[in-house]
């Protein structure tokens, strides 16, 4: 299954050598996230629900339910699963970061979260992708799986499942759906011709194609093929399809997006070919070995063969039983119609419920160019990530493209961003302030945060930031969540500028002791920060949290009902100021008698040891 194609695609060498780099290779340490229980959802997320955030009125249920050993609904979020014709590329990385935001915010929330990514590796492309380089279909998979995991890694992705379409239990579950829907009599074989875009891996309609019978995606001409194949009929599921998508207008999202998949659907729907007789490279049809599954019938259903515990037989009643329907499918615009069209049908035919909600983001440039190998301005995602750090790479893709839109980047306006945002605003509020409270208090908290507040309008300021940030992370509004959680950081700022404890602590007596509840209340406001951006930026936030003398098992253990005011108590002790976001540093080095100019990035910090991923 692709993903979001961005056409930044390296060849197989250029991902070896990558990865063999020592520079790509950081410490990592295993942190197991704790998954939690909650109340059973509604089937799809209504428009009440992003009217009143419910992040802090869920615990008691939660406990309940799990004390009772009531069986509650998780939520399980999906990433595509990406095509491994090629290494990974920022396209599939942005996808992947949005997904473990949100999972991050779910489990914040107390809820069981799957988080499901992984790859696609069967079909035409990826037997000639490995021809290429010389080396088998499965040693090829092997390689280019492997760099999504590492990239993963560097990304700090806390996935749950990694499910590989070549993994033997995938193909028993592919196998029995098939079978299920045959038994439905929505397979039957005929001949097809037509015009077969290699790269889709997918018959198009000549309608659709550009001159010279071009792919609109790859603008490669299509080629004519004829076969003899098994089809699905989709057409017989249109009317279902019409009726639910009217009834359940959330399940495509955003708006605009359900707009284009009613116009296909009203446009006709046509029967697919779901086998290829010229692929080896796939999973044999059951009723005729010499054909093979086609690719997208195959991927799709490893967000369910991915359900199965490692142990468990590849059952299929099993797989769903133990998380079906997916809460949210994450997608690129690009798949859209597979996941919101076919898909759906495909689940109609076997019986099966549908997933709660498809959501397709947008594609992202680069200096507002749209990115390609041939221009010469992808971005290679591990060379992002060694070069600026996990932190910032996820919160300027998330916090600067509006999600569901298009997004550019422009490294000038990373690193402007960046040192902004996570540098000043929020690292030096922090810095400057344990300062203070190392140089007239000790390091410890005077009072509770609870007292040190009473009768500040500051408080109610952080607690409608914080109801505001939480609206817009179930909204899956992440550029707008990470502006409200900046806001608490820029009110900070404005307080402290306002207060001028400094001065006050110079005054002694009763100013002094003013002062001291002033840092405490700018701490409060911090340690608040830590956890309500932590689904963006956790490795930041876990040394804020460590700064405010909290453990890391504290950390890893937090509920989004500890954003309420009142955390930090007196006499707690601090640790030593320590800048936990250090500034990206531009230097311009002059060539050749001034004629050229090279910009040179450096991090000042030490290497980070980051999160490793939980694995299935």
């Amino acid at each position: 299954m692709a993903a979001a194609r961005i056409n930044m695609n390296c060849s197989i060498q250029s991902s070896l050598s990558c990865l063999l780099k020592p520079s790509y290779f950081f410490n990592f340490k295993t942190t197991q996230f704790k998954n939690r229980l909650y109340f059973p959802q509604n089937h799809f997320i209504s428009s009440k629900r992003s009217l009143l955030c419910t992040c802090s009125s869920n615990n008691n249920n939660n406990n309940s339910n799990f004390q009772t050993g009531e069986k509650v609904e998780p939520f399980v979020i999906t990433t595509p699963l990406y095509y491994v014709n090629a290494p990974p590329h920022m396209g599939s990385a942005y996808t992947t970061i949005a997904a473990d935001a949100i999972a991050r915010f779910q489990r914040l929330l107390g809820k069981r979260v799957i988080f499901i990514t992984g790859t696609d590796e069967h079909g035409e492309k990826i037997a000639t992708a490995a021809s290429a380089c010389g080396s088998s279909p499965s040693e090829h998979c092997d390689v280019i799986s492997q760099a999504y995991k590492m990239l993963w890694k560097h990304l700090d992705i806390a996935y749950d499942k990694f499910i590989r379409t070549t993994d033997p239990k995938h193909e028993a579950i592919v196998k029995e759906f098939y079978s299920r829907v045959f038994a439905n009599d929505d397979i039957y074989r005929a001949d097809y011709e037509g015009l077969y875009c290699v790269n889709c891996e997918e018959y198009k309609d000549e309608k659709e194609l550009l001159e010279n019978k071009c792919c609109p995606m790859h603008l490669k001409p299509c080629v004519p093929r004829k076969e003899d194949n098994f089809f699905f009929a989709l057409s017989k599921y249109q009317k279902s399809l019409e009726e639910t998508l009217a009834q359940n207008p959330n399940f495509v999202q955003p708006s605009y997006r359900l707009n284009e998949v009613q116009s296909w659907i009203k446009s006709g729907l046509r029967d697919f070919s779901i086998s290829r007789a010229a692929v080896d490279w796939g999973i044999p049809v059951p009723n005729d070995n010499k054909q093979t599954i086609y690719v997208w019938f195959d991927a799709l259903l490893g967000y369910i063969s991915a359900l199965l515990e490692v142990k468990e037989q590849p059952d299929l009643q099993s797989a769903v039983s133990s998380g079906w329907p997916a809460s949210l499918h994450l997608i690129g615009k690009d798949i859209l119609r597979f996941h919101a069209v076919y898909w759906p049908a495909m689940l109609m035919s076997a019986g099966l419920s549908l997933p709660k909600m498809v959501f397709g983001h947008g594609f992202l440039t680069k200096d507002g160019m749209k990115m390609g190998k041939s221009l010469g301005n992808t971005i290679e995602p591990n060379e992002l990530v060694h070069k600026f750090g996990s932190d910032a790479v996820r919160y300027f893709f998330l916090r600067e493209v509006e999600f569901g839109n298009d997004g550019n980047y422009s490294e000038d306006r990373f690193i402007n961003i960046v040192n902004a945002h996570l540098a000043n605003t929020i690292g030096n509020l922090l810095n400057r302030t344990l300062g203070l409270l190392k140089k007239n208090c000790q390091s410890t908290l005077v009072v509770d945060s609870t007292i040190a507040a009473e009768g500040e309008d500051f408080k109610d300021t952080v607690e409608k930031l914080v109801e505001k940030a939480c609206i817009h992370y179930e909204k899956l509004s992440l550029s707008s969540a990470c502006e409200a959680v900046l806001e608490i950081s820029n009110a900070g700022n404005s307080y402290m500028d306002k207060r001028e404890p400094w001065s006050l602590f110079k005054q002694g007596g009763a100013a002094s002791e003013a002062a001291a509840k002033d840092l405490v209340i700018i701490l409060e406001a911090m340690r608040i920060i830590a956890i309500a951006l932590s689904p963006v930026t956790p490795n930041l936030c876990r040394r804020i949290y460590a700064q405010l003398g909290y453990s890391e098992d504290q950390f890893n253990n937090l509920n989004w009902s500890e954003t309420k005011w009142g955390g930090l108590k007196g006499g707690q002790v601090m640790a030593q100021p320590k800048p936990v976001f250090a500034r990206i540093e531009q230097m311009t080095e002059t060539e050749n008698g001034g004629e050229a100019a090279k910009k040179v990035v450096k991090r000042k910090e030490k290497k980070r040891q980051v999160q490793g991923v939980v694995e299935a």
